[in-house]
């Protein structure tokens, strides 16, 4: 019976919630009565079984804790109808909808980003402030005021809870994919250095996933989605038995989720075309590219068999749309595997130090590993203690560690 309240908070929190903001117009009773729908489902369910529609149930039994509390708060006529409304039937919005509200309000860009990735997660995800200040090692105390704070900027500026209307539609997606990419982004590497969470990254995909059943028409969600799937199929392949950090070119590919690839492969319609024309014109948004990018990774059977050309030419329709330097690192990369180790070298030194890069490892360990494969190795050895010194984590300083004692490769990558 656990394992069924587990599911039903996992699946039907967001709709719970949702329902509770949109009647009452009040987060913090909605949280409250929500929370107590699921404290009452444990005892109700394992005494009369679990519900047909165990979201349907959660959904009335909140708003019905709703309207006792709206009882008990006051006396006011106001009050007292809007208790009353509660009581009334109506037409639940669909689940779906109820989400993608939650999401753009949570999203809204007059909250700073820190609170909107908090609120997303507590809110929408129903992930405890604990879980979620484990997840970015931040203090309890930390994201309850986050939390806190945005709620109350959402009721003081009048933060209306609605997804936004068509002409502003598009923009204000933008923000909501970018929290989504940077709660992935926090799992699969971290920003403290740690290795890997995957279950806040699968949060992220669960979560893009509602975005884009909601939003199909568009391409930069179908895109997001698709660069999440692909980006977490390898996460089986990226460590060693100790925990070591495995580069994609050494990773072995059996161990990729296949499923996750087909998927995202499918989302953005990307084949082994060559020079980059497998995505279709109307995903040429950012997501949608590097989606396309990783799609090529993961379609290769071996290193050996990356194609290259296809992926340099996405990294220069990328580089078209806005000037990136670590998007122009990662080009520099894909032209050496291929150009050559020169062509790599040169583009690393035409990018000089830009402040997006400065400090960072991976700056010097580009330019270190087309030093190796040219054979400037007391360069290259210089180049790669600067990475090593920078590096976020032991994993990473023991990979350059490792390429520097290695002779120099004819093929492969860096890509974590």
């Amino acid at each position: 019976m656990r394992a069924a309240l587990a599911a039903a908070h996992r699946a039907e929190w967001g709709v719970v919630f949702g329902t509770l903001v949109r009647l009452t117009g009040d987060w913090e009773l909605a949280e409250d009565c929500a929370q107590d729908a699921f404290a009452r489902a444990l005892p109700a369910w394992e005494r009369d079984g679990v519900p047909r529609s165990p979201g349907a149930w959660l959904v009335t039994a909140a708003r019905r804790r709703a309207v006792d509390v709206l009882r008990r708060r006051t006396t006011e006529r106001d009050k007292i109808a809007e208790a009353a409304a509660l009581e009334e039937a109506y037409e639940p919005a669909p689940p779906g909808d109820e989400r993608l509200r939650l999401i753009f309000t949570c999203c809204h860009p007059a909250l700073p980003l820190e609170a909107r990735v908090a609120l997303t997660l507590r809110a929408v995800g129903g992930l405890t402030t604990r879980e979620i200040a484990r997840a970015f090692l931040v203090g309890e105390d930390t994201v309850s005021q986050r939390v806190l704070r945005a709620k109350r900027k959402i009721a003081a500026a009048g933060i209306p809870y609605r997804v936004p209307p068509p002409g502003a539609r598009a923009e204000r997606l933008g923000g909501v994919l970018a929290v989504l990419y940077l709660i992935f982004t926090e799992g699969y590497a971290p920003s403290d250095g740690s290795t890997t969470r995957d279950g806040l990254a699968e949060e992220a995909i669960r979560l893009a996933r509602l975005v884009t059943a909601e939003t199909s028409d568009e391409p930069e969600a179908r895109g997001l989605l698709a660069l999440l799937l692909l980006q977490h199929s390898r996460r089986a392949a990226r460590l060693d038995a100790d925990g070591g950090l495995v580069t994609l070119e050494r990773q072995d590919r059996s161990l990729w989720d296949r499923g996750l690839i087909a998927e995202g492969v499918a989302l953005v319609g990307v084949g082994g075309s060559g020079g980059g024309e497998g995505l279709p014109g109307s995903g040429d948004g950012p997501y949608a590219l590097q989606a396309a990018i990783a799609a090529q990774h993961a379609l290769a059977p071996d290193a050996a068999a990356t194609d290259w050309v296809a992926i340099t030419a996405l990294y220069d329709r990328l580089l078209a749309l806005r000037t990136n330097p670590v998007v122009a690192l990662n080009r520099a990369v894909a032209l050496g595997m291929r150009d050559g180790p020169q062509a790599q070298l040169d583009a690393v030194d035409a990018l000089g130090t830009p402040k997006e890069l400065a400090g960072h490892h991976a700056l010097a360990a580009v330019r270190a590993d087309a030093l190796r494969r040219l054979g400037r190795t007391r360069e290259a050895a210089t180049a790669y203690e600067e990475a090593r010194a920078s590096a976020p984590n032991a994993a990473i300083a023991e990979e350059y560690a490792r390429r520097l004692a290695e002779p120099a490769p004819d093929e492969g990558n860096t890509a974590r």
